[in-house]
């Protein structure tokens, strides 16, 4: 095999560099060259002498087929390791793509299934804390905000549905009534006196119940609308004092006890709170007797406001009752309430103007022995 020959330029600058006094000993000029034969060969020239002090050159020389091949075989291995890595990952990646994306195609059918009629349909539940499992839950949190929603409006048709057949049927007690009386006039009563002067009393009386009960909706209407009270600061207990000469006219012959604690302040609309006060001291008055009863109006401080207290020693109210003696036309003796004029909605009135001034009221009875209505106004 002929050795492969270098131009001269290539020798001159090796033995050039081979003679450099900085010269590292282990440096090496390499270069790739062709033989006479076309063979491609690795050629090494090495200096002779010491470093600094070359002499000449020895060059060595070896056919580049055996490194190619070797080269070959490793970039192969290479390439297969590399192409078992990527089919590795790309089946590690499928399954963890198949685990993950899995609880999201069922959120995305149970959210397909759901609508307005199907509002009980619940997200699965991810053990593992994930972006997935926030969206379920975030999802289900919705779902139940909706719900609550829904249900609240159908309670509120149910009640608004209540409210018109309940509201219809006590304007047609009344305007039955006076037509009635009208038709007993136009038959001829109206030329005899006693019978006149009977029914225009009667007429006049169920006038008076239909103006009441008009103005008893027109109260509540505005306290739905949420009407802004004319709300200032002051002192309650002077406030009842300015009604008591009115409270013990209404009372009669009943026993009624004042027990206000002076300065106490707080914001209430005088009006409206005065009307709530002779809402529950009429109903006081009505189920107490005129004799014996008793009522007691107080006035103290509570934890966070004044509480305003109206309690009798009259008939009282059933247990089974009381949930509901601030629900709108509800009365848990209608012949009772009938006799008195009432519509059943002087304390659904009381409840909605003290929830407008930011309190509360609750009543609490003992049958036969003493009710207590109390209200709660904020500071």
């Amino acid at each position: 095999m002929t050795p492969p020959k270098l131009t001269d330029a290539q020798y001159e600058e090796a033995l050039k560099r081979a003679g450099a006094v900085n010269r590292k000993k282990e440096e090496t000029d390499y270069h790739i060259a062709k033989d006479d034969q076309g063979r491609e060969q690795l050629v090494v020239l090495r200096p002779l002498g010491a470093a600094g002090r070359a002499q000449g050159l020895v060059q060595i020389s070896t056919g580049t087929a055996s490194l190619k091949d070797a080269l070959n075989k490793q970039l192969l291995l290479f390439v297969c390791l590399a192409v078992l890595a990527l089919a590795a990952g790309l089946i590690t990646l499928l399954a963890v793509l198949r685990r993950t994306l899995s609880p999201l195609s069922e959120l995305v059918d149970r959210v397909e299934r759901i609508d307005a009629g199907n509002l009980d349909e619940r997200f699965p539940a991810t053990p593992i804390p994930s972006e997935i499992g926030r969206l379920s839950a975030s999802l289900g949190g919705m779902l139940d905000r909706l719900n609550s929603s829904f249900e609240a409006e159908k309670e509120a048709k149910e009640q608004m549905r209540q409210f018109v057949a309940d509201a219809s049927h006590e304007l047609r007690t009344p305007l039955t009534s006076i037509h009635g009386f009208l038709e007993v006039l136009l038959r001829g009563a109206s030329s005899r006196p006693e019978q006149l002067e009977k029914a225009l009393r009667s007429m006049y009386g169920e006038s008076e119940r239909l103006k009441k009960l008009v103005e008893d909706l027109l109260a509540l209407a505005k306290l739905d609308r949420a009407e802004s009270l004319k709300a200032s600061e002051g002192e309650l207990s002077e406030t009842v004092r300015e009604m008591e000469p009115q409270l013990r006219m209404l009372a009669g012959n009943r026993q009624v006890d004042f027990q206000l604690q002076h300065g106490l302040r707080c914001r209430y609309d005088a009006y409206k709170i005065k009307q709530v006060i002779l809402n529950l001291f009429h109903n006081a008055v009505q189920h107490t007797d005129a004799a014996t009863g008793s009522i007691k109006l107080s006035l103290d401080r509570a934890e966070g406001g004044v509480r305003l207290a109206v309690s009798d020693n009259g008939t009282g109210i059933e247990a089974v009752h009381l949930p509901h003696v601030f629900d709108r036309f509800y009365r848990s003796d209608s012949s009772r309430t009938r006799k008195y004029g009432g519509s059943g909605l002087g304390l659904s009135i009381s409840r909605a103007i003290a929830e407008a001034h930011g309190g509360t009221i609750e009543a609490r009875s003992e049958p036969g022995r003493e009710t207590v209505f109390t209200i709660i106004l904020p500071f």
